[in-house]
Formats: C-alpha cells, structure tokens, sequence
C-alpha cells in the first residue's frame, strides 16, 4: 500500500483498484500512462497554489486550482481504416474513466482519428485563450512523405504522443470541464457536434459584436461599441510593439520558461550525441544526423569483438566453448544496448521533446497576455490624445481662429493653419464647426472610455488567469520531468543488472580455462 505522504497530486492512475465513481475519492496512483488528478488531496494543493499565486500577485481575484473530479484517458487500439483505399487512415480507441458530474457516463469507449483530434486542440484554444492547450504531434514528417505513416513504428509513436496530449487536456482543472472535450469522448455523432459547434461559435462571434468568450466560457470580454477595439488592434499592434509598463510577474515567469527551455535542449542534444555513440541506428531514424551510413557505435564494435573470438575460437580448439559463450555474451551486451536505445534513451527523447513544445504553447499564451496589456496602453493613450484635443478646442475662445497660440480650430502646426485659412476663403463659420468637432469628439471620448475600461478588466482578468494557468503549467513540468528522468534511469538500471547477469554466466565459464 503506498504511503499516502508520498502521493504525487500532478500524476498518472492505473485501471485497477478502482474507487467507487460516485465517490469524490481518487484511484490508487502509479506511473502507468493514464492521467487525472488526485481530489484526495485538492485542499492542500488548493491552499499551498492560492497562498504562492497570493504572494506573488497584485490582485486577490486570482482563481484557486480547484478540481471537481478526476477524468482519465487511454489512447489504445490503432486501426486501419478503409484499407486499400486512396482516403485510408488510422483511428484511435479512446477508453475514458470519470467521476465529473457534467459526464453522461462513468466509463466511455470511442474511436477518433487524428484530424478530431487536431479540431478538439483548435477548438479548446478558441474557446479558452488564456489556457496551456497541450501541442498536438507535428503531421509534417517525413513518413507523409515517404509513406510510412501506417508503419508499426510510427503508429506506435504516434499513439503514444496522443496519449500525452489527453492527459494533458483531461488533468487541466478548466479544460477537462469542457463541453468540447465531454462531446469528444463520449459522442456517437461526433461530426454533427463538430458542425454544432462551429456553428454556435460563429452565431457568438458574429450574432453579438460587442461581447466574445474569454477564458473560461463563464467570463466574457465587452470590447465596448461595436468595431471601435477591432478596428484599433490591427494598427496599434504590430510585431515591434512592446509593452511600456511588463509586469515583473510575467517577466519572471517568462525568464523561468527560457531556462527550462534552454535546459532541455541542451540536455537533448547531449543525450542525442550519446545515443548515437552508443546504438546509431541507420535507416529511418529521427535522432540519427547521417542517416544511411556506415555505423561507428559502440553496439557494433561489441558485435565486431564477438565476431573476432569467434574466430579465434575455431583457431584455439582447447578454448573453444569459452570463446564462443564469450562472443555471446557480447552480442547479447550488444543487443540489450540497442533495446535499451529503443526502450528507453529514444522515449526519453521524445518526452523531452514533447515537454519542449508545451512550454512554447505556455510561451505563446504569455504573449497573447502582453497584447491584452498593449491594446490598454494603446487605448489609454489614443484616449488622452482626443481628450487634449477636446480641451484645446475648448479653450479656443476667438471666433476667428487663432486661439491666441493654441493653433485653429483643425489643429496645431501649418496643416491646421492652411485648412482654417481655406475654410476661411470659403466663407465656413469657424465657431460652427469648432462645436461641432467637440460634439463629436465628446462621443469618441464616451466610446473610448468604455474601450478602456473592456480592456483593463480583460487585460486584469487574463493576467489572473494566465498566473494560474502557470500554477498548472508547473505541476505539469515536475510530474513530467519526474517521469523523463524515471524513464532513463529505468533503463539504465534494467540494461547494467542484465548485463551483470549475463557476465556472472560467463565467469565460470573463463574459470574452467586450464592455463599450463
């Protein structure tokens, strides 16, 4: 039984020993490859996430990391569909396991295949901006290419990478509460509910201008009179545009983000670097730089030594037996290194990878806050600039123009000279047209009041949102690199204890060599 103080609260469940479904209880914890969230413990994690986002935050409006259930997931089974055909495609079983009330079912079985796979990210992106949607796979590979997409090996690896993807999305406190997502494990009419929800996010988007999702689909942004903010951003915003004002929350937050960042590539390149050293394989290989060379690993230097005692034995017909247990037992040394390559250093590679990509989403998600900030700041000062216009054309108090060094009624600087000269020429009534600027200067300056005010209560509440999203982000990142480092050490472990075994076989074998 394991020890409740060592439960991880960020981890994976096994299928068995299975708790009662109508409990709140969690299942028993392991490393198998399924995913969920411990609600045994939501009181503590609850406590220690609020009182660290408290401390390092200017607000109290901060969400808490609070978890209604577990939902765990198992991507197994992959299938060939409409073999022989042009259109054939590989679909994925989906066993899924749930106390969520907002779940018609406690147990679901379904099968997708990639494309639902990739709407379902899109979707949750779409409907929750300022969350970590996991990556999904890159499709642009070489085996689209070549036409081994429906090989074992990449069917395998592509099963595992949707696999982390789920769990990802079903141990997210938001997302796993997700229409989307419960329409995606457990809907028999999966593509009519793709139509219908495209379709209502359209009739949202279009059907009421003034208002669209932010967040969490419970909270929506008023981007105040219709077209004003959308008509702002594509000018105010561009690629060379900074934020005058960061944040050093999200300055820190960003930092951390680059060094694991940096960290993990370096450690890929290393281990990369190593892994080729050790077992290169030659065709096919993603990780091997020179694919389809002559190998210079140190796997095949062991198979080339056994081959040289082999030899040696027909030569040597006193020793024979030995030398050849001893040329086997190198080329099963030979052997458990490549499997060990395969098994372990590979998968370890593709976690690092993986773990790579959902810290850039992270990243993208903390640019996305940036231009939350930018579009206030650009607001506020588009704001101040109508307003100093509104009060310099007050103060124009000369019905002829001059405004005694204020400039005319078209503005400072020669431009507004020359126009108020040629509305002068034709006979326009300044006084006339100066009210009539400020009247319609007083309703911009209504408009863009309540932009800004939309645009600091989004700015706010993304901000908040993106601080807990970063509390989930971390918990993501220990349990992984948990499972990562797990993953090398195993094998390093399973590879040396074989290897000792096969060399403990041998020694008696050497011993019984008569030397005269």
């Amino acid at each position: 039984m394991m020890d409740p103080n060592d439960e991880d609260t960020f981890t994976s469940v096994t299928w068995d020993n299975r708790d009662d479904p109508s409990s709140n209880s969690q299942p028993t914890f392991s490393s198998t490859a399924t995913a969920s969230i411990s609600t045994s413990k939501n009181a503590s994690l609850n406590n220690t996430s609020s009182s660290s986002a408290a401390g390092r935050s200017r607000s109290s409006s901060i969400p808490p990391l609070v978890w209604l259930g577990y939902l765990m997931v198992q991507v197994l089974d992959p299938r060939k569909e409409l073999e022989g055909q042009k259109e054939s495609f590989i679909s994925y079983g989906i066993r899924a396991e749930t106390n969520l009330q907002h779940f018609s079912r406690t147990y679901m079985t379904t099968r997708r295949r990639f494309n639902d796979f990739t709407f379902l990210r899109e979707g949750l992106k779409r409907d929750y901006p300022a969350c970590v949607v996991a990556p999904l796979p890159d499709k642009h590979r070489l085996e689209y290419l070549t036409g081994d997409r429906f090989s074992p090996e990449f069917i395998e690896k592509r099963t595992a990478d949707l696999q982390l993807f789920l769990e990802r999305i079903c141990r997210h406190p938001t997302l796993q509460r997700s229409s989307l997502l419960r329409s995606f494990l457990e809907s028999s009419e999966w593509q009519v509910d793709m139509h219908a929800h495209n379709s209502s996010h359209n009739i949202s988007s279009n059907g009421a201008p003034g208002s669209s999702s932010l967040i969490s689909g419970s909270q929506h942004e008023n981007t105040g009179p219709p077209g004003l903010l959308d008509s702002l951003s594509d000018t105010l915003l561009n690629a060379f545009t900074k934020v005058r004002k960061p944040d050093e929350r999200f300055l820190e937050m960003r930092e951390g983000i680059e060094k694991l960042e940096e960290g993990l590539a370096g450690t890929e390149r290393v281990l990369s670097r190593n892994r080729n050293r050790i077992s290169a394989v030659p065709f096919g290989d993603i990780y091997a730089p020179k694919m389809g060379t002559s190998l210079e690993d140190l796997s095949t230097d062991y198979e080339d030594l056994a081959t040289s005692f082999e030899g040696l034995g027909y030569l040597e017909s006193g020793i024979t037996e030995p030398l050849n247990r001893f040329a086997g037992t190198m080329l099963e040394f030979a052997r458990l290194q490549r499997m060990t390559t395969s098994r372990s250093t590979d998968a370890m590679l593709s976690q690092m990878h993986a773990l790579l990509s959902y810290s850039n989403s992270h990243k993208s998600v903390l640019k996305l806050r940036d231009s939350k900030q930018l579009d206030f700041e650009e607001l506020t000062d588009y704001l101040s600039g109508v307003v100093s216009e509104r009060d310099r054309l007050a103060s124009l108090s000369s019905p002829h123009g001059a405004g005694h060094g204020h400039g005319g009624v078209r503005g400072a600087g020669i431009g507004g000279f020359i126009k108020d000269k040629v509305d002068s020429l034709r006979g326009i009534d300044e006084e006339r047209t100066r009210v009539e600027r400020m009247q319609r200067l007083d309703g911009r300056i209504k408009e863009l009041q309540d932009a800004v005010t939309s645009a600091h209560d989004t700015s706010q509440a993304f901000s908040n949102e993106v601080m807990r999203e970063h509390e989930i982000f971390k918990l993501a990142k220990e349990q992984e690199m948990k499972e990562i480092l797990s993953t090398y050490v195993d094998g390093q472990i399973e590879l040396y204890t074989r290897a000792m075994e096969s060399f403990e076989k041998l020694i008696p074998q050497l011993e019984r060599i008569k030397v005269n």
